[in-house]
């Protein structure tokens, strides 16, 4: 028999109008709230927590659902500490000349340094890799498609996820992540994207003022 290639999409649900408005709306008031982080505690934080918004992440739309991503939650203090190590060293490179004064400038509202504590305090740095290819279940080599558009939805999933279950979050993409790789230990098909640092904020925690764009100036109706 054929393997079954579609079934009836019985997930869906639909809500009234003024629900859907209103659910719109709850879900920015809900988002809204959302800052990136740099000043977090060591408070640990569940596991199932972290399982919870990776399982999530997963379910993202991808280029032929190959699902070209590997989320690495590091935890392990020794390993923060090797990952911390070496991308504040790249940091350093950055700052002291690698960085045109232009992008130096346009962090400077930020408050950036080239000290990254938050990789020593927060409990969990979540790593995410592209893969740029996969292997079939003979062992081929299997293309991926919309890599890098697959895992940005993902990431974004993930981060949302994270938030929705009360955990604080930061992007952070050093300007060379290749480290990431060896330090834990994935393979040639991997390509570091983004850590995803999480956890509590510190008590105290402050974040800069910032404004976000208005509906009017983000997007076009036509």
């Amino acid at each position: 028999m054929a393997e079954k290639r579609f079934e009836p999409y019985r997930a869906y649900r639909e809500y009234p109008v003024e629900e859907m408005k209103q659910r719109a709306d709850d879900f920015f008031m809900e988002m809204i709230r959302r800052r990136s982080v740099r000043q977090f505690s060591d408070r640990p934080v569940p596991v199932e927590v972290i399982k919870g918004c990776i399982r999530t992440a997963a379910t993202a739309p991808s280029g032929a659902n190959l699902q070209p991503w590997t989320f690495v939650a590091v935890s392990d203090p020794e390993v923060k500490k090797e990952i911390h190590e070496a991308a504040e060293a790249i940091e350093r490179e950055f700052y002291a000349g690698e960085a045109t004064q232009q992008w130096v400038d346009a962090l400077g509202h930020l408050g950036t340094t080239c000290h990254k504590p938050f990789l020593l305090s927060a409990p969990y740095l979540i790593v995410v890799f592209a893969q740029r290819h996969g292997y079939g279940r003979d062992g081929k080599k299997q293309k991926h498609y919309y890599v890098h558009e697959s895992v940005g939805i993902a990431t974004g999933m993930l981060i949302t996820a994270l938030h929705h279950a009360g955990l604080a979050t930061l992007t952070y993409t050093p300007s060379k992540m290749g480290f990431l790789s060896g330090v834990l230990s994935r393979p040639s098909n991997e390509k570091p994207y983004m850590i995803v640092v999480t956890g509590y904020p510190e008590d105290g925690a402050e974040v800069p003022v910032l404004q976000k764009k208005s509906l009017e100036e983000a997007a076009v109706f036509i």
